[in-house]
């Protein structure tokens, strides 16, 4: 969808002024990488002590909206919760917005430090109940919200929106399929993309040395280009997903990025299997870039194993990776929802929360 008809969408979600509740533009440092983090914090008109919840954005350099395809996402979210008494910071990502910092060369450890410092921030405000702030995060976010809540006693509850349980080779290979197939590719291309793909994960996973890896999966997928028959080298070039010549030098960077790294070195499943906190996972079955099966099932039980039974897992259905009402879950298809987060989605968490806080619902 081009931008034009992107614009020509009625993102009726969107919250419009004036607001019934406080925005104050804030920052804050991340003093051990010298990182000066800005945002924007909503807190309720009312006087009290709020709980209160960090928005922790997903792969890519998001600002504090999570502005995607002409939605606005944690505007949205965070318009909601604060309505109902709930104080929300949501940040840009270092390096994005008008924060400082290199996104570029951050991994998943660089930004759960960020989101450190923004609990840290927190606790400052008075208006804010420093026993009970939360996390959502969603996608990567989901795992940073783990990683966290495994370490530190700053986390109240968390949030997990379609959240990276699974990041072992061949459970991305796999997954990766999942999202080729709902975008249209045939068995055929399937299996080639299958091969390739486990050949790429395996050179960045013992290749160490980071130039003598760019060279082997430089090779490696100008070979497979080369030989890929016709008729599916043309209908690579309709699938978004789908590994092509004129993408072979940013497939290179990617997998080979000190974030890709890292991530793939983490391990979520242990990292709940240390969560004692309140715990609410969401996915969509629709979802093809992070499955609900087999994530939640994973979730509940790491949690179990962890003794943790103060946990909720909900599968939704229709919904997609960034919680929209769909059909299919192809990636095409986002662009042309007009729904930001499906209000079913928005109220499991709203009335979780309020649960787990003892707040009252406001409205």
């Amino acid at each position: 969808m081009s931008n034009k008809d992107t614009r020509q969408l009625n993102f009726y979600q969107e919250p419009k002024p004036p607001f019934p509740y406080s925005i104050e533009e804030v920052s804050y440092q991340n003093e051990k990488a010298k990182v000066n983090l800005s945002g924007s914090l909503t807190m309720p008109n009312q006087t009290g002590h709020f709980p209160a919840v960090i928005l922790v954005a997903g792969l890519g350099p998001h600002d504090r909206d999570n502005n995607m395809m002409g939605h606005k996402r944690f505007l949205v979210l965070a318009d909601y919760l604060t309505r109902n008494g709930i104080a929300v910071l949501r940040f840009d990502k270092r390096g994005v917005g008008k924060s400082t910092g290199d996104y570029a060369v951050a991994t998943s450890r660089d930004f759960a430090d960020d989101v450190i410092a923004g609990i840290k921030y927190l606790k400052t405000r008075k208006e804010i109940d420093p026993n009970k702030i939360g996390l959502i995060g969603h996608s990567e976010g989901g795992m940073i919200a783990c990683m966290l809540a495994a370490e530190s006693k700053d986390v109240a509850f968390l949030v997990s929106m379609a959240g990276v349980v699974q990041t072992d080779v061949d459970d991305l290979v796999m997954q990766t399929a999942k999202q080729l197939k709902a975008d249209g590719a045939s068995e055929e291309l399937l299996a080639q993309d299958h091969k390739l793909r486990m050949q790429i994960l395996t050179i960045v996973k013992q290749e160490l040395n980071i130039e003598v890896a760019k060279v082997k999966l430089q090779k490696l997928m100008n070979d497979y280009c080369a030989q890929l028959p016709e008729n599916l080298k043309k209908e690579s070039d309709n699938i978004p997903f789908a590994i092509t010549k004129s993408k072979i030098d940013s497939m290179v960077e990617a997998f080979n990025s000190s974030w890709y790294r890292y991530f793939l070195n983490c391990n979520t499943a242990e990292m709940l299997k240390k969560i004692v906190v309140p715990v609410l996972a969401l996915n969509g079955d629709r979802d093809w870039i992070v499955s609900s099966n087999p994530s939640l099932e994973i979730t509940s039980d790491s949690l179990k194993a962890a003794g943790n039974l103060d946990y909720k897992t909900v599968e939704l259905h229709n919904l997609n990776h960034t919680f929209q009402t769909c059909k299919t879950g192809s990636l095409a298809e986002y662009g042309t929802i007009e729904e930001t987060i499906a209000p079913e989605a928005l109220k499991i968490i709203l009335d979780w929360i309020l649960a787990k806080t003892n707040k009252e619902f406001l409205i």
